[in-house]
């Protein structure tokens, strides 16, 4: 099995995880083990015995210049989800140069208990070995509380949210250039402090507009704001709009692919010449697209 290095915390019980919080699992430093240092400077990961449990402990490491999730999780032999999951990590292209990251000792994801969870439903929705967990978790036996944190050894993070998380859920939808960004602006119409809800991305009238993800279109049609639209539904809780078009190339029911031609660019509706209007929505709420694409 192995052992903790000196220095390193070794997760005691679920309410150690519940109080260390952001933290989760206390102070193990890479710095003050020279063993476990030299693992953290080589970019080497320790051998792993994966026939039984290891105790859980981290150390930390320090972001570089040209450092990214991905990288950092391949030199340490651990998938992105692991780095991304132990370090609360909502949006991976702003991790900062001098940042520290904890980099466990074993892949797995933190989970936080919700009321009615049990451990026997939390093992077989991640496909994972429930008297694992209850070994790395120090637990004597099934209860678990709601709000505490479990580590669940070899589990894996959601694809889409993943992709949420590194930027690089949606595509482009047309080729052109960002004429007016996500956030407040002064309106081109009213002269007035006003917030925008997407991209405006300026293109030739005609230019082919692609579907920015796969998904089922949900609604087309006309209104006096946003011309000729479609909206598409997406998993995760995804819709995206296209608005200002000249052609509809699609009808609602349809199910479309990534990079499915769905329209052509226009300029209808109100607009001040031709552009694509691109809005995401998340659970019926808009978000700034630029930190989803590729």
């Amino acid at each position: 099995m192995t052992h903790p290095a000196e220095g390193s915390t070794v997760v005691e019980t679920t309410e150690e995880i519940k109080e260390a919080g952001s933290d989760y699992l206390g102070t193990g430093s890479a710095e003050r083990n020279p063993d476990r240092a030299r693992f953290v400077q080589d970019g080497v990961s320790e051998p792993a015995d994966f026939s039984r449990p290891m105790e859980l402990f981290y150390t930390t490491y320090k972001v570089e210049k040209g450092d990214t999730i991905g990288e950092i999780a391949k030199r340490f032999g651990l998938n992105q989800d692991t780095l991304l999951s132990f370090n609360n990590i909502k949006n991976s292209r702003l991790i900062q140069i001098g940042q520290y990251i904890k980099i466990p000792n074993q892949d797995g994801i933190l989970y936080t208990v919700k009321t009615g969870d049990s451990l026997t439903a939390i093992s077989e929705k991640y496909s994972v070995d429930s008297e694992i967990v209850k070994q790395v978790n120090n637990l004597a036996d099934e209860t678990i509380l709601a709000g505490s944190k479990l580590f669940l050894p070899g589990a894996r993070m959601n694809q889409i949210d993943v992709q949420e998380i590194n930027g690089d859920l949606f595509s482009w939808p047309v080729r052109g250039y960002v004429s007016s960004g996500y956030g407040y602006r002064i309106s081109p119409f009213t002269g007035a402090r006003q917030f925008h809800s997407g991209l405006d991305i300026a293109a030739p009238q005609g230019t082919p507009v692609r579907a920015a993800m796969y998904g089922r279109v949900v609604d087309t049609g006309y209104d006096t704001n946003s011309g000729n639209y479609i909206i598409i539904a997406h998993h995760g809780g995804y819709k995206t709009l296209y608005a200002h078009l000249d052609v509809i190339r699609v009808k609602a029911g349809a199910a479309v692919n990534t990079g499915d031609r769905i329209g052509d660019v226009g300029s209808t509706g109100l607009s001040t010449g031709s552009h694509l209007h691109f809005s995401v929505f998340k659970n019926g709420v808009t978000v700034n697209p630029r930190f989803l694409m590729r």
